[in-house]
């Protein structure tokens, strides 16, 4: 059962949903609020005052490094997905990596988030390497990774190597909708043994979903926020399904954005401390989303810092924003962009602010 203790959420009888697997939630106030507009404003505002109070208007940047778009896996949603013949493969050296670090630094950027497929040919060896390096070039730099499900043992030598984040969305936390965007070699129970390990090895965990995936309703909306709820991570990615016409989900359309944004409040609300992303994909379908993700209670947006002669062809999904500007293009506009919202971007590693 999910208590909640912020008043808007307790006067719109948000307080006290069961949630319980398979259980009819079509007509529980919290689907109510899901499936309906009404409250919108409503959330936005409380989201926006809680954000507040947390971390002030500070917005923080992180430089996304997209350094290998191979991937084992085949997830029927993913353009990097073994099976597609349609892209241009790639891997970045360590050397090339340190590079996009150095650009990122110079623009101010304090956080590097090393962002790739599930790719044997990066042993653990290879990426502790990496850590190390860039650890031993900035002291005052976090670096997340973004990699995927590997061994215990694996995540805890990136760890002593100087990772201090991992970013692993569950995707979807319901077992059986999970079984439906994935191969059968991959299960969400062994997801959430991985989420489960990251934490207790000491890193700042990131959990999240897709908006609007195939088969997804209320249900496995509200499952994901229940899973959430009990994992207590402290970034939360979320954005929309956006469809692949390079993946068996190509004849599905993409996710709502004003659901999305609407899930985005309620995560700020339900998780004061969380860092909450604008994600790409977000502002992909939606230019306009970024500042109303923002004014909804996001305060994490990672400008893309990848080299521009592959980020094309880390093609997770089709009309990603970005990809043909410079680095230092992007950052300024998006300084600016966050400022003319009303807040303010700041050079720092942004912790999480536990309250």
């Amino acid at each position: 059962m999910m208590r909640v203790k912020h008043s808007l959420l307790q006067d719109l009888n948000f307080n006290d949903v069961e949630m319980t697997a398979g259980g009819n939630l079509k007509d529980s106030p919290l689907a109510v609020i899901l499936l309906s507009d009404k409250y919108d404003s409503l959330l936005a505002e409380e989201a926006d005052r809680i954000r507040r109070e947390v971390y002030s208007d500070e917005v923080y940047l992180r430089g996304l490094i997209e350094f290998t778009n191979y991937c084992k896996n085949d997830c029927y949603y993913c353009g990097l997905r073994k099976s597609n013949s349609n892209i241009t493969r790639y891997r970045l050296t360590e050397e090339e990596i340190i590079s996009c670090c150095k650009t990122g630094y110079e623009l101010g950027l304090r956080t590097f988030v090393l962002q790739g497929g599930e790719d044997p040919y990066f042993t653990d060896e290879k990426i502790c390497s990496i850590i190390s390096s860039i650890k031993g070039l900035y002291k005052d730099v976090a670096v997340t990774l973004s990699i995927g499900e590997k061994e215990n043992e694996s995540y805890l030598a990136y760890y002593k190597a100087g990772a201090d984040r991992y970013l692993l969305r569950e995707e979807s936390a319901s077992p059986s909708h999970y079984a439906l965007l994935h191969p059968e070699n991959l299960k969400a129970e062994r997801r959430k043994e991985c989420l489960k390990a990251l934490k207790e090895i000491g890193y700042q965990v990131g959990g999240g979903f897709m908006v609007g995936t195939p088969y997804q309703g209320v249900e496995e909306i509200i499952a994901d926020l229940k899973y959430l709820y009990s994992l207590s991570p402290d970034m939360i990615g979320i954005g929309p399904f956006v469809s692949n016409p390079d993946t068996p989900f190509a004849h599905f359309k993409s996710g709502s954005v004003e659901l999305t944004l609407r899930l985005l409040s309620i995560l700020r609300i339900l998780f004061p401390h969380a860092l909450l992303p604008a994600t790409t994909s977000l502002w992909t379908l939606d230019s306009n989303a970024l500042e109303r993700a923002l004014k909804g209670g996001a305060n994490v947006i990672m400008p893309n810092i990848t080299p521009k002669r592959v980020r094309d062809n880390y093609r997770l999904y089709p009309g990603k924003k970005n990809t043909e500007k410079e680095a230092a293009q992007t950052v300024a506009e998006l300084v600016s962009r966050i400022s003319a919202a009303g807040y303010r971007a700041v050079s720092s590693k942004g912790d999480v602010r536990r309250i």
